[in-house]
């Protein structure tokens, strides 16, 4: 008879979810979900507040990547208040941002993915967490702890607090960096640089001696998309959308305001993780993937050197066509992170970076405004419309993680039946399962919200476990 395979929790993200394997009469896998369970309404309870008082509620989406929606609120938030942060405070906003990018990457790739490598895929679950890459590695642990440390300080420093930092405000920043700051910046980068370096020297020959795993891993096309510069370099902070096909041929590149026109969003039955889409060709045709793998196949180059040298690698992998394989992830999230060091470098040698001019006056409230940035796991965008008071209306929030959200789950159902077999279930299979979802590294908190009204089932229960009564919405 056919049987359920359920794993819950999935483990080493960030939120909560669950997966079920469905297997046919022979024990073989038939058919696989990602399921994200829980729900946050902030588009919805957001109604009735001040705009300016969304970089403050936003962050609480999460306490992974607050970081992220502060930065996208405020600059949301600048465009309704018809004012444009000054050069200094745009440049203290982004190194802000390279802190969040580096202290997320670097846990996500070390910390919770790293046991899977470093460890193994079939080890032991009682040591196949981060204590096993103590045990492991120690020295390497040390210095992977201090290079999450190095991005949350960055945080710190700026805006008091490393988890919903007090920061941007409309027009630009609360405050000026102190040369302090500097000088302690540029004293750690390089220790954070070769840390990183080590873990690109380590998922390089990993995925050298396990090749065959790489490309058979959720390899499957589909679009990629991320911001750029003009120029078409990576970009995390500023820049345009840009859109390619399967093939690596442009499919569109257009300002993130006006992202509407190019991007639906679907509901699917099995998950509150709503799922985007390129309109142009509607529901799954036009499936993308965003995040580290997305925007590197979306870019054409990085413009720092080192970060530069691995991007060329990455253009090599598949004959200069986008990197189709889930596990590619974890290099491109490096790549990044070497990016974001070299990028913190010259925000510091920049002599704006000290400025004292870290405001700019509001105008006339505009009524409208969409703010968009990279957050570690791919295109955030918040989007606000108010009254003629400044008071939220109604808010549209498409988080990063659910641009992946087809993606997770087409990669959970090929993991699936590529390596579960129900007749000799073992617990590696299952992890490979996980390892999946790992690889997107999901923010689940933040990626959750509904169309219409959420189903809800209410039962009462008797001590001895009878079901006296059901309340149900559909």
């Amino acid at each position: 008879m056919a049987e359920k395979i359920t794993i819950s929790p999935v483990t080493r993200i960030e939120g909560h979810a669950k997966i079920t394997i469905y297997l046919d009469d022979n024990g073989k896998v038939k058919d696989s979900f990602f399921h994200v369970e829980q729900f946050r309404g902030f588009e919805k309870f957001s109604e009735g507040r001040m705009f300016y008082e969304m970089p403050q509620i936003t962050p609480r989406t999460c306490g992974i990547c607050p970081v992220s929606h502060h930065l996208a609120s405020a600059k949301a938030c600048d465009v309704i208040a018809s004012t444009m942060p000054t050069p200094t405070a745009h440049k203290l906003r982004e190194l802000m941002h390279m802190g969040q990018i580096i202290q997320s990457h670097g846990m996500h790739f070390f910390e919770l993915a790293g046991p899977d490598f470093i460890l193994g895929f079939d080890a032991d679950p009682k040591i196949r967490h981060v204590g096993g890459i103590v045990q492991a590695n120690a020295d390497l642990a040390i210095k992977a702890v201090k290079l999450r440390a190095f991005g949350q300080e960055i945080i710190r420093r700026l805006g008091e607090r490393r988890v919903h930092p007090i920061f941007g405000i409309p027009g630009g920043v609360t405050k000026p960096m102190l040369p302090e700051m500097r000088d302690w910046t540029l004293r750690e980068l390089d220790d954070h640089i070769a840390t990183t370096m080590v873990g690109i020297a380590f998922i390089k020959g990993w995925m050298q001696d396990n090749h065959q795993m790489m490309e058979e891993f959720a390899t499957f096309p589909s679009a990629y998309m991320g911001l750029v510069q003009e120029d078409g370099a990576l970009e995390l902070y500023d820049g345009t959308v840009r859109m390619v096909d399967a093939d690596g041929s442009p499919l569109e590149e257009f300002n993130p305001s006006d992202y509407l026109n190019y991007i639906g969003e679907h509901v699917n039955p099995y998950t509150y993780l709503k799922a985007p889409f390129y309109k142009k060709r509607g529901y799954e045709n036009g499936i993308y993937r965003v995040g580290p793998l997305g925007r590197l196949n979306a870019a054409s180059h990085i413009s720092t050197p080192m970060a530069q040298s691995e991007m060329q690698i990455w253009k090599s992998l598949n004959g200069g066509k986008p990197v189709e394989g889930t596990l590619y992830f974890h290099y491109a999230r490096l790549i990044e992170t070497v990016y974001a060091l070299e990028r913190v470098r010259e925000l510091m040698d920049d002599p704006d970076i000290l400025g004292m001019d870290v405001v700019n006056p509001q105008g006339e409230i505009t009524g409208e405004g969409v703010g968009v940035l990279e957050a570690p796991r791919g295109t955030l965008f918040h989007h606000y419309w108010t009254n003629d008071m400044g008071v939220i209306t109604k808010v549209n929030m498409i988080v990063a993680t659910a641009g992946n959200a087809w993606a997770m789950n087409h990669s959970v159902n090929m993991v699936a039946k590529r390596y579960v077999d129900g007749t000799k279930l073992t617990e590696g299979m299952l992890n490979r399962v996980e390892a999946a979802i790992r690889a997107h590294d999901p923010c689940l908190s933040c990626s959750t919200h509904a169309m219409g009204q959420m189903p809800i089932r209410v039962e009462l229960v008797s001590p001895e476990g009878e079901v006296l009564d059901t309340l149900k919405r559909d």
